[in-house]
């Protein structure tokens, strides 16, 4: 919208009211703050829903992939066959063989439910999930027939082990004797400590090599599934679909949607109910300056009269006070990208700081399944979100702005 000198030079003045206009300078400020806090709350939750989702489904299909074959009984005998036509299919990146079953651990009189995790010590090594996170030892120490073992943080926290502890797993499934089925204990030393950041799996996981889970499973050379990874997880059904029908007498495919369905949901519906609540602030905004703007035309009627005689046009009018108003939301969306910046980058603080005033835990890792608050920026939608903004003080300047170009400066002027 191009404007002409004198209606720049109105439209300044407009912009900053004198002293008897004061009361409609702490009402357009009022304006300012909301697009402000709106833009700023609504960049901020959704940049935390992203990274919520996407620090989520990299941890969980780091650990899990994008789709298993599991085996019926919980065994999978020709598994090397079906992870070579897994590899052959086009997008699939890898196929790798794992042994995973619910147990127990004791140590020191303590017990604590555990997930037994079995993985090839290549698959160990090179995971993208867990390289790097050993806070204690390292995956290294683990070797087939070392008998070492690697637990999660809060795993290891609850037992009260640590590197070189000698914990008990206990296998329901062990022989059979006349007295019934008697539990298979063997004992293996922690030689990693590790922590992913996702609080159920360093809770549970415990990592040892296949050649140990499979003795300590009675599963021979038998895995329980292999665990597929594509290039592209969205088309995840496309691309593992031919699978099916050649594993169809082994096992069955299940892909990370059908494993986490719930969970995901649970996260699209959340971000969306809190997109719809968080932009009702900007609508408010928008009110408020319809009203301010409102004021402004009723205290510059006069001015807006004396200008028409002198040859203004209504378009001009309309410009100028949509200029006004567009002004303050243009500065009430760049005030709020960068409340959102300092938010978003300090998040860590912030939510430090609002603990320590509240008292209470904001971020409890056994709610959030994340031991930290996670933020990922998308800057479409963050741009989605200024105009959005802009759009609501745009059309929220057009009513005022008409009020003000249909001012008549005879029946102003009349009496003056």
């Amino acid at each position: 919208m191009l404007l002409s000198r004198y209606e720049r030079m109105i439209a300044r003045r407009y912009l900053l009211p004198g002293r008897s206009e004061a009361f409609i300078a702490v009402v357009a400020g009022f304006s300012l703050v909301a697009v402000m806090l709106g833009v700023a709350a609504l960049i901020v939750v959704m940049s935390v829903m992203n990274g919520f989702r996407a620090e989520l489904f990299d941890k969980i299909s780091g650990l899990n992939g994008h789709a298993v074959v599991q085996g019926y009984n919980g065994q999978l005998r020709d598994w090397r066959r079906i992870a070579d036509e897994a590899k052959a299919l086009p997008g699939v990146t890898a196929a790798t063989p794992l042994i995973e079953q619910p147990l127990f651990a004791s140590y020191n009189g303590r017990v604590e439910f555990a997930i037994v995790r079995g993985m090839r010590v290549q698959d160990i090594q090179s995971n993208a999930t867990l390289k790097g996170k050993e806070i204690l030892g390292s995956f290294k120490n683990l070797k087939p027939g070392s008998e070492q073992i690697a637990i999660g943080s809060r795993l290891a926290e609850a037992l009260g082990a640590t590197i070189g502890s000698e914990i008990t797993i206990y296998n329901p499934q062990g022989a059979a004797t006349p007295m019934g089925t008697m539990f298979r204990t063997v004992q293996y030393k922690v030689g990693a400590v590790f922590e992913v950041g996702v609080y159920d799996y360093d809770k549970t996981y415990i990592i040892l090599p296949m050649e140990d889970a499979q003795t300590l499973m009675l599963l021979g050379d038998s895995v329980g599934m292999v665990r597929i990874d594509t290039s592209n997880p969205d088309k995840i059904e496309q691309v593992v679909g031919p699978l099916a029908d050649k594993v169809r007498d082994a096992g069955q495919i299940t892909d990370w949607r059908q494993m986490n369905r719930e969970l995901f949901e649970a996260l699209s519906v959340d971000r969306t109910v809190s997109f719809t609540i968080l932009s009702i602030i900007l609508v408010v905004a928008s009110f408020n300056i319809i009203s301010s703007l409102i004021m402004l035309v009723r205290a510059k009627t006069r001015d807006i009269a004396v200008l028409r005689t002198m040859g203004a046009t209504r378009g001009s009018m309309m410009k100028v006070f949509v200029v006004v108003g567009t002004t303050i939301g243009a500065v009430g969306v760049g005030a709020g990208g960068l409340l959102a910046f300092f938010f978003i980058t300090y998040r860590a603080q912030v939510v430090w700081a609002i603990g320590a005033v509240t008292g209470q835990k904001v971020w409890d890792p056994q709610m959030r399944f994340l031991t930290e608050l996670p933020a990922k920026t998308d800057p479409f939608q963050t741009f989605a979100i200024c105009a959005m903004a802009l759009l609501f003080t745009f059309l929220a300047t057009l009513y005022p702005a008409w009020k003000a170009a249909s001012t008549d400066p005879v029946q102003v002027l009349r009496y003056e």
